[in-house]
């Protein structure tokens, strides 16, 4: 499941599809289908007042199985701020996604070696 939450600007078509584009580069890292998944997003300005410097934020909230992952950006374009944060939430999924494999590899290792103790 997917919550977008804007604050301080209008969330049109045009940042919405943006918005769809960028996070369908997570679908190899997490199954969407997955009932415990819920990404929230949150994009918007920091103030109202700036003229200048980093004004757009875009962060980004994913639970999997109880696992919280977290990605937050803030840059003077929402688009840039947008694929800032995708490439924040893909590190930080790459990293565990990679955790989980070595503990996988290592476990069956560990078996194999025991294995052999008992058949040589």
């Amino acid at each position: 499941m997917r919550k977008i939450k804007t604050t301080n600007i209008i969330l049109d078509s045009n940042i919405e599809d943006y918005l769809d584009k960028r996070l369908e580069a997570l679908e190899k890292f997490v199954d969407s289908s997955n009932p415990t998944f819920l990404a929230e997003v949150e994009l918007g300005r920091t103030t109202k007042h700036h003229q200048s410097g980093d004004i757009f934020r875009a962060e980004i909230n994913i639970t999997i199985d109880g696992n919280a992952f977290r990605a937050v950006s803030e840059r003077p374009d929402l688009m840039t701020a947008i694929d800032d944060m995708k490439d924040e939430i893909i590190n930080e999924l790459r990293s565990y996604k990679g955790r989980r494999q070595s503990l996988v590899r290592r476990s069956g290792a560990k078996i194999k070696a025991l294995l052999r103790k008992f058949y040589k």
